[in-house]
């Protein structure tokens, strides 16, 4: 549905009521990808494609009859027919399952919320159960929180979804997620399509050394756009780094001082030189990334704390640097190393203890903020934050 997120903002804006059909599943070949959305609002006016024209003409019929009905969603799928040279199909040969659903954006006001945050190129995302019972249902998913329609609530059902859609807004990534089958988390098996307006979130590594080529292999698998930096050209070479997808020859300080950075950005500091690490930390712990930490031993973290604080680093920024960098997993090779190095990334972005769960009480699965959509009275209320 990000595909016409402009227009859906504008008709979410107007209080407009609209249909909307989306791609939920493709097999085969399909012109179009998962996620991408038709709407046809109540003047029969259309925006939008999800076949190339192929099946528009029926797809656009459906739109109106659920609109018009006010019933709940519907399931359509389109495939190619041998049998009939003029049944409804695509000429490819692919297949699209259509979710079709009504919208009204008066009852459902975070929608217009998350379109408003993605049309102004801000990270968000929509969650969208495409089937059992709760087929239609979403869920919006703005900074640290997410907002529910009544059918999801607040509930296991609600916080499993939410957090499903926090994740994936975190990665970058939309997708279609399976979720549901425990009784402490999600009772109802659903599938989740899950629409994301952001880029990829930042991993930065200075320093090209062995341990850096194995943390952006790890960085890579996990959804970062990588970028290695170091000023030794000797070093700092794409061949040196395959799985980065950029290697940059530069001071790291400068480097990091003309990136974008943002919440979800991860700086992780491999130099072991002072000459380096000083004036990249000094920066780094002032800008508003999710995760700073640096390599070295607990010698070399003392003498590098004694520095930054002699060039005028606070204790309050001092407490988000992460050193010596990673969990204590007992690494030695860069490989493992790399491992304890995301692994308390991802706990860090979580909100977790890192511990081993068999040392934790309560959920597996946590949720970092929600919000549930008071529909009656039409506000948000906070349902709880960890």
């Amino acid at each position: 549905m990000l595909n016409i997120a402009d227009t859906l903002h504008r008709w979410c804006h107007e209080e407009r009521p609209f249909a909307l059909a989306t791609v939920v599943d493709v097999t085969g070949s399909a012109p179009l990808p998962i996620g991408t959305s038709v709407a046809v609002d109540e003047d029969g006016n259309a925006i939008g494609s999800i076949s190339g024209g192929c099946v528009e003409g029926a797809v656009y019929e459906l739109c109106r009859q659920v609109l018009q009905d006010q019933g709940p969603a519907q399931r359509a799928w389109f495939g190619y027919s041998d049998d009939d040279a003029f049944a409804v199909g695509l000429t490819c040969g692919g297949e699209l399952d259509v979710l079709v659903q009504r919208v009204d954006p008066g009852a459902q006001p975070y929608l217009g919320a998350a379109f408003a945050e993605a049309v102004e190129g801000r990270p968000a995302a929509i969650a969208q159960v495409v089937d059992c019972s709760l087929a239609g249902a979403t869920l919006s998913v703005l900074g640290d929180s997410w907002i529910a329609d009544r059918a999801l609530g607040d509930g296991p059902t609600g916080r499993a979804v939410g957090d499903r859609a926090t994740a994936q807004l975190r990665s970058g990534r939309t997708g279609l997620v399976s979720l549901g089958g425990d009784a402490d988390t999600c009772p109802e098996q659903l599938t989740v399509l899950v629409h994301v307006a952001a880029t990829r979130p930042r991993m930065l590594i200075f320093g090209a050394i062995d341990f850096a080529a194995a943390l952006a292999q790890a960085g890579r698998f996990l959804g970062y756009h990588v970028t290695v930096c170091d000023a030794r050209s000797v070093f700092a070479t794409e061949a040196r780094f395959p799985h980065a997808d950029e290697v940059v020859v530069d001071w790291p300080h400068r480097h990091l001082a003309q990136t974008a950075v943002d919440a979800r950005t991860a700086v992780c500091v491999l130099t072991h030189d002072a000459k380096f690490d000083i004036p990249l930390l000094q920066l780094a712990l002032d800008l508003p990334v999710g995760y700073v930490g640096a390599m070295g031993s607990r010698r070399t973290h003392d003498a590098r704390l004694g520095r930054l604080r002699e060039v005028g680093v606070t204790e309050e920024q001092l407490a988000r640097l992460r050193s010596p960098i990673g969990l204590d997993l007992g690494a030695r090779t860069p490989e493992e190393t790399a491992i304890s190095i995301t692994a308390e990334i991802i706990a860090h972005a979580n909100q977790s203890t890192g511990l081993p769960l068999t040392r934790v009480g309560g959920p597996i699965h946590r949720v970092s903020g929600a919000v549930s959509e008071t529909v009656r009275h039409g506000r948000g209320t906070v349902s709880g934050t960890c």
